[in-house]
């Protein structure tokens, strides 16, 4: 995770830019950059004949060891318990990640860096999915750290930084190429490179072929902004030109170099290129060009991303479903998947955890149906394949994370392991709700633990088939040493699932075995991580994929947050 741009040095504060040790977790492309801005109220007072000058201090939690690392600082803000900082704190987010966020503050006495010579003026714990998760991106909480005194309130708000999620429609013709085929003439196509920091070039696009031409017209493509200039628009662009040879060993024309700001002008006299061979350049005084390249179109268009549905209000609704069925093991058992061990987490109850304290940060009630399915319940020892865990039928609501657990621990002491293991009622069960909601206001996920021994198969196709065209993503993780073939089947990302001939409209399901992430040195809390991260990681994309086939666009985003004027205060 990267911290702010370098500012200038304030009173004698570091550089605000801190660059943690490399996370092998988050080395994956980030989603999105955003910006959190800071802004608190009624902060305490600890000057005697001024207020106080408020600092805002970050810091970021490692994942595996807890460490809390300080991300960045705001600026200092002279005389005011009402600060809105003007330093922003710029980092990657990632649906998948769980990243815990400490906001600090102090009354800044000095000019030392050393934030133990400032008065402490209270602490913000929060998730950055929290931030993002709350409505209009702008959470609200209170300042606590000081026994018996109120400590005032912080408001952060997340703004998705624009650059990372622009793309460009653009189109080329060229006229007059170099003519480089004996017999006929060239096959010209054209190669896109972005410039990196080091001065070298990486690939980014490549045109199709036009046969035969040396005016050729090649077709509009679309490029991310990012995958261009890395956002940078002033970063050069460098364009070759080839013949396409069948041997592959094509023939190079020419190049040219532009930037993004250039290009961005559109058609006009300022996007008419040379190109310029520099060998023939160098041998020939005659020479003038090898041809022109100009620019026919060019069209920004803003992809709409996942935030901007959050922001704009969509619910992710989180249902469990957990599967108690007799091959699991008698839970009085150490050997049982199910073993309630006093010291620590069984594989369910890990499992359960790692994926629901992440995406309980984007459902504002926090209310979530648990289910189980395999078991015989009392009195009368029925089979149920969707029984509410929480002994509820008509409101099979938990609080929280921690209520799905506790009622996953009443129910193990209360009803008996059974079978078979049949997924197609829990599957159904949600597909009830989320095919009663189809305007993108609320989208749903079901996550299935399981021991992965599956009977209902043909039942548990048709039913992801149907669900395929509902706002809904199927997460199921494979706990215990079983054999999990017919749930790599389910996942349909080798083979797309079907059933009676008809294929999923889109692939929703995303199986992982839990084994995979079980952490050699026994470190639960990596080994969680990591398990969350792989599961939640589609979401997403599956999301989104299901907002465009329909056409649903984001709603507005509440108006931004404007902070009550008052007296500008000077800076330090």
């Amino acid at each position: 995770m990267f911290g702010l741009e370098k500012p200038a040095r304030s009173g004698g504060f570091p550089n605000m830019a801190s660059v943690g040790d490399f996370n092998a977790l988050s080395s994956s492309i980030p989603a999105t950059k955003v910006e959190l801005s800071v802004s608190c109220r009624n902060l305490l007072d600890r000057d005697t004949f001024s207020k106080s000058d408020p600092i805002c201090v970050l810091y970021t939690q490692a994942i595996g060891n807890k460490e809390w690392r300080e991300f960045g600082r705001t600026e200092v803000i002279d005389n005011t318990l009402n600060p809105d900082f003007v330093r922003k704190f710029i980092m990657d987010y990632f649906f998948e990640e769980r990243e815990n966020l400490r906001f600090d503050f102090y009354d800044v006495d000095s000019k030392s860096p050393n934030l133990s010579k400032h008065d402490f003026l209270g602490q913000m714990f929060c998730t950055l999915g929290e931030i993002v998760g709350s409505q209009g991106s702008r959470l609200e909480k209170t300042i606590v750290g000081i026994p018996g005194k109120k400590c005032g309130t912080v408001i952060v708000t997340a703004e998705e930084l624009g650059c990372c999620r622009d793309s460009v429609l653009m189109q080329f013709c060229a006229n007059k190429l170099d003519k480089k085929d004996f017999f006929g003439k060239s096959d010209p196509f054209l190669v896109f490179h972005r410039s990196n920091e080091d001065g070298s070039f990486t690939i980014c696009h490549k045109t199709e072929v036009v046969k035969n031409t040396l005016n050729p017209v090649w077709q509009a493509f679309k490029i991310s902004v990012r995958a261009l200039c890395n956002g940078d628009y002033d970063r050069t662009i460098k364009v070759e030109v080839y013949d396409w040879d069948r041997d592959g060993s094509h023939d190079f024309i020419g190049e040219f170099t532009t930037s993004y700001r250039e290009l961005s002008r559109g058609q006009s006299q300022f996007n008419v290129y040379e190109v310029i061979n520099p060998k023939k350049k160098g041998k020939k005084k005659k020479y003038i060009n090898s041809g022109t390249v100009t620019l026919l179109s060019f069209l920004i268009e803003t992809e709409v991303s996942f935030l901007d549905y959050i922001k704009g209000g969509t619910q992710i609704n989180f249902t469990v479903a957990i599967d108690f069925t007799a091959s699991n093991g008698n839970p009085s058992q150490p050997t049982s998947l199910h073993y309630m061990n006093p010291y620590q987490l069984n594989a369910y109850g890990m499992a359960l955890k790692a994926v629901g304290e992440i995406i309980q940060d984007y459902d504002s009630d926090k209310m979530f149906p648990a289910l189980g399915f395999g078991a015989r319940l009392p009195p009368d020892g029925r089979v149920s394949h969707e029984f509410a865990l929480n002994g509820n039928p008509q409101n099979p609501y938990c609080h929280g994370i921690d209520g799905v657990m506790e009622a996953y621990y009443r129910s193990l002491k209360s009803v008996q392991l059974y079978g078979p293991t049949n997924f197609a009622p829990v599957i159904n069960h949600v597909a009830r709700y989320a095919s009663s909601v189809k305007d993108g206001s609320q989208y749903f996920v079901l996550l299935i633990i399981t021991d992965g021994v599956i009977s209902d198969m043909a039942q548990t196709k048709e039913s992801i088939v149907n669900a395929s065209k509902l706002p809904m993503s199927i997460i199921i993780v494979g706990v215990g040493p079983a054999e999990f073939d017919a749930m790599e089947e389910l996942d349909g990302d080798v083979v797309r699932i079907s059933s009676r001939g008809k294929f999923a409209e889109r692939d929703i399901v995303q199986f992982v075995p839990f084994r995979d992430y079980i952490d050699r040195s026994g470190n639960h809390v990596l080994s969680m991580a990591r398990l969350a991260k792989d599961v939640l990681a589609e979401i997403p994309d599956q999301f989104l994929s299901y907002m465009r086939v329909r056409g649903i666009k984001p709603s507005p985003a509440p108006p931004p947050y404007t902070p009550p004027i008052h007296v500008l205060q000077t800076q330090i």
